[in-house]
């Protein structure tokens, strides 16, 4: 049976082979990652575009909705504020 040390020294050596063959894979992907990028003649657009019915970048939405006597405004998202609810919708519209 081998000692706690002969262990940690095991465990030491196996580390480091894992770090070496993660770094030599990892540069062999990029290697062909690059020779297909330059045989297609790819982009980083082409690579990493944003799909139609993916989340967007954020950005504001226009209000829907205007309470005349306030001017506050509500974009029809989340839940709805004290001046519109369980009224009628189509009065408030902008």
């Amino acid at each position: 049976m081998s000692s706690y040390k002969e262990l940690l020294a095991q465990r030491e050596q196996l580390d480091k082979q894992i770090k070496e063959a993660i770094a030599h894979e990892k540069a062999d992907g990029i290697a062909k990652a690059k020779l297909i990028i330059e045989q297609y003649g790819l982009s980083a657009s082409d690579l990493f575009s944003r799909k139609a019915g993916g989340k967007s970048a954020g950005g504001k939405v226009a209000p829907k909705y205007r309470n005349p006597s306030t001017g506050d405004t509500w974009t029809g998202r989340g839940k709805a504020p004290k001046w519109i609810e369980g009224r009628d919708r189509s009065n408030y519209l902008i």
